[in-house]
């Protein structure tokens, strides 16, 4: 797909918001946004915001692993629940299976009975798995309809200690404060309703935001059979927009053809296109499949870093220092074509730049991929990376193993480019 541009002067964060306003998503312009850096940062700020929460706490995580962070979650949303405040949280019942720590129906007993309202996502039905594709993959925090969180960070003890076979665990979460609350409030509200048969809204969950800081924001969702195509989109058109850099990091780097065609036309053009991935993961051949992939990138003119200082588990694209994407979003199709997952596209440089400036310091620990690096791989590595992609295309949730789930179930493929501007 080319962009059509109907002036030279159209910048590609333009060029985003046109095809991001043309395609229903709402945008705001009343939004404040603090980076939180690293599990301790997300943590210490979302405990510290519930402690104030005066009507409603609303979480929406892939898992809660039962650990002690989880712990003195579960115990201060039991305080606030006996002051009153409505309190729901919701976990995806794989990702709860998949986790060597899950929340069993003890815990779940203990949990209700403290008056927290705490919900299992989809969970499985044998023999009736076929629905079991769709896993809720989100990571989404609201309280009193004022502060929203989104990233890449669960509840768990590693986004803080680390693990021990990979060592530092590296990620990147929002806090939002304005009117983009209000978006991250609908999508939660939509997957409770529709699991428990509830209708719990009005104008408590959406209360009037302060002016705030007047940056631009669009949350960007993906929810199966409801929007299949848009954040694949998003990220695509966003790609195809850049005219200096698109720096990515990403961790389980298997891209889709959309996703693939427009980071090669891209660089085809004379973008500068960086790319960062972990050379540890927590999923067993992922790195080779994303080196694998990102070979054939690198020759096409890409530069690719890769990351030794522990598990980098971002999920985040910066665009001509111009605008940013922070989400839920692993650039694979596990995550675009089957999972619930959820971005913020945000427009401000100063964002953009701190993000760009983490990336930057970052490069300090990688290991940059060139032609010597490749002939040096040994022919087990090699093979391994030349598997078949289909079996490492769906295995982006950690747990004890991975999951393969057959192709017959898949959705077309995305050679299909996103509508022109």
């Amino acid at each position: 797909m080319a962009i059509r541009r109907d002036s030279i002067n159209l910048t590609s964060d333009s060029l985003t918001l046109r095809f991001l306003s043309q395609s229903g998503i709402p945008i705001s312009n009343n939004n404040k946004i603090k980076l939180l850096k690293s599990g301790h940062e997300k943590f210490v700020d979302l405990f510290e915001v519930i402690e104030g929460a005066r009507h409603h706490i609303h979480l929406e995580y892939f898992n809660f692993r039962n650990d002690s962070i989880a712990n003195e979650l579960f115990k201060l949303l039991a305080q606030k629940a006996k002051e009153g405040v409505e309190v729901r949280a919701m976990f995806d019942a794989f990702g709860n299976w998949s986790n060597n720590r899950p929340l069993k129906k003890k815990h779940l007993k203990k949990i209700r009975q403290q008056g927290i309202e705490i919900l299992k996502f989809d969970p499985f039905t044998f023999p009736y798995i076929n629905h079991a594709a769709h896993r809720d993959h989100r990571k989404i925090a609201v309280i009193d309809g004022k502060v929203a969180y989104t990233g890449g960070m669960n509840i768990a003890d590693y986004y803080i200690k680390g693990l021990p076979k990979i060592g530092t665990w590296r990620d990147m979460h929002i806090r939002i404060e304005g009117d983009a609350v209000d978006e991250l409030q609908k999508i939660f509200l939509a997957i409770w309703n529709k699991q428990t048969k509830q209708n719990i809204g009005g104008p408590a969950y959406f209360p009037l935001h302060k002016e705030n800081d007047s940056i631009v924001v669009a949350i960007v969702d993906r929810t199966p059979k409801k929007s299949n195509r848009m954040l694949s989109h998003a990220y695509a058109v966003s790609i195809y927009a850049a005219q200096k850099n698109v720096h990515i990091v990403n961790p389980y780097f298997v891209p889709t053809s959309s996703i693939n065609k427009a980071i090669k036309r891209t660089i085809d053009r004379g973008v500068n296109v960086s790319i960062m991935v972990s050379t540890a993961a927590d999923i067993p051949f992922t790195p080779e499949a994303a080196l694998y992939k990102l070979h054939k990138l690198m020759k096409r003119g890409a530069t690719v870093y890769m990351y030794n200082g522990g598990f980098h588990h971002s999920k985040i694209m910066m665009v001509d220092d111009l605008f940013c994407t922070v989400g839920t979003a692993n650039l694979n199709s596990r995550s675009l074509r089957y999972d619930y997952e959820t971005n913020a596209f945000i427009f401000d440089k100063q964002v953009t730049g701190e993000l760009n400036n983490i990336f930057r310091a970052d490069i300090g620990q990688c290991t940059e991929m060139t032609p010597e690096f490749w002939k040096k791989r040994s022919p087990w590595k090699k093979f391994v990376a030349g598997l078949p992609t289909c079996l490492l295309l769906f295995c982006n949730h950690p747990g004890r193993f991975s999951i393969f789930e057959t192709l017959s179930t898949a959705e077309p493929d995305a050679t299909c480019q996103p509508p022109g501007l």
